[in-house]
């Protein structure tokens, strides 16, 4: 305990002299003490200091949690890389319908607690360590050779929407109907990437909590949102969608 209790204190201590650097040089770089944007620039700093030091956690609990851990950590951060250039090319769409908006953000938010903050709890604390399986270590090679496919399919499925993709349920002015490359047979095939991801979770972090938190919450999100989501599709292209319907799968080629 007092080993645990030294980093803890130690790594709290490096994130608030950060924060003090980082907000001082939000700060300087506004020109103004407490402006919006310096505001902003603190939070977005704050969350990664808090988060950097949540990662030397778990580096530290490597010997405590396996290998595995760093490879859903690396995981995680591949997931972020990769979508967020198609983030930031999608905020100047113009939105013309939004569906759900409220349950849309009940859905990611449970998906984000499910797949990223309790499994980041327990591998920086082992708080649910009661509930600790253990598997081979072919367990974590087999979990990340699914997640090479499954990453590429992430990557293609966002490439070839382009502007027609959106984090929530929503229709650009321009939006078009895209059933070439990936969508071609699969209708959802970033759905399909994501159930890959989530489905191996458990083979890095081996605890029945924090393993299975993501699928479970992303298998929420995906019966509910789905649904909705095929409806405004279909209200907005008609026998089009239909047609394209019959010759593709939700998940799996047809």
């Amino acid at each position: 305990m007092g080993r645990v209790s030294f980093a803890v204190n130690m790594i709290l201590t490096l994130i608030s002299v950060l924060i003090t650097i980082l907000i001082s040089a939000a700060t300087v770089h506004t020109g103004r003490p407490w402006g919006d944007a310096a505001m902003k620039t603190a939070i977005r700093l704050f969350a990664t200091a808090i988060l950097l030091g949540v990662l030397g956690v778990i580096v530290w609990r490597l010997p405590v949690n396996g290998w595995g851990s760093l490879v859903w950590v690396a995981s995680i951060v591949l997931l972020t890389v990769l979508r967020m250039p198609h983030a930031r090319q999608t905020k100047t769409n113009t939105i013309t319908d939004k569906h759900a908006v409220s349950l849309e953000r009940v859905l990611l938010a449970l998906v984000a607690i499910g797949g990223t903050f309790v499994p980041l709890i327990h591998l920086a604390t082992g708080f649910f360590a009661f509930a600790n399986y253990r598997l081979p270590d072919w367990a974590v090679i087999v979990g990340a050779a699914i997640l090479v496919p499954a990453y590429w399919l992430f990557w293609r499925s966002h490439a070839d929407l382009g502007l027609n993709w959106s984090v929530t349920t929503e229709l650009r002015a321009q939006h078009d109907l895209v059933t070439s490359g990936v969508y071609e047979r699969i209708r959802h095939p970033m759905y399909a990437a994501i159930w890959l991801i989530f489905l191996v979770q458990p083979l890095f972090i081996h605890n029945w909590i924090a393993g299975l938190s993501g699928p479970l919450a992303f298998a929420v999100m995906y019966f509910v949102r789905v649904p909705y989501e095929e409806v405004m599709m279909r209200e907005r292209f008609g026998e089009a969608y239909d047609a394209y319907c019959k010759r593709s799968g939700r998940l799996f080629p047809r």
